[in-house]
């Protein structure tokens, strides 16, 4: 089984979307999630509390900063705007795919787990997660 989520951003942060996978996945087998794009993650975070979100963007803020900031000079990728190069190291620092075992009709997540996309770019955008459940 295959289908692609799509998931409305309105800026960085983490976006979850754990409803709409735990209502698409069946029966038993492995799901495997891919963001389809180079300047946003994915992410199995707590979905308790929400400064666990706050905190975890600010964290990435304070390692990656934008272009802008005189510790980022030395980066040259910068056509499409101060976001552009860090949100692709972010990238490159965190998961852009997932694999969730499925039993019985339900992803195996722990009990405060949810799944995210986590946008890296400042403008709104709408992201493709590609979805492939394997069956047993």
């Amino acid at each position: 089984m295959q289908t692609t989520f799509t998931i409305p951003t309105s800026g960085p942060g983490l976006y979850e979307f754990t409803r709409q996978v735990a209502d698409w996945v069946s029966g038993d087998g492995l799901l495997t999630l891919l963001v389809q794009h180079t300047s946003a993650s994915l992410l199995i975070q707590e979905n308790a509390d929400p400064e666990v979100q706050t905190d975890l963007q600010n964290f990435f803020h304070r390692l990656v900063p934008p272009t802008t900031d005189p510790k980022m000079a030395y980066l040259t990728h910068t056509y499409e705007g101060p976001d552009d190069m860090p949100a692709h190291i972010k990238a490159a620092l965190l998961p852009v795919s997932l694999s969730i075992p499925v039993q019985n009709g339900k992803m195996r997540l722990g009990t405060w787990q949810g799944i995210y996309l986590f946008e890296h770019r400042n403008a709104p955008h709408t992201r493709q997660v590609a979805a492939h459940l394997s069956h047993e």
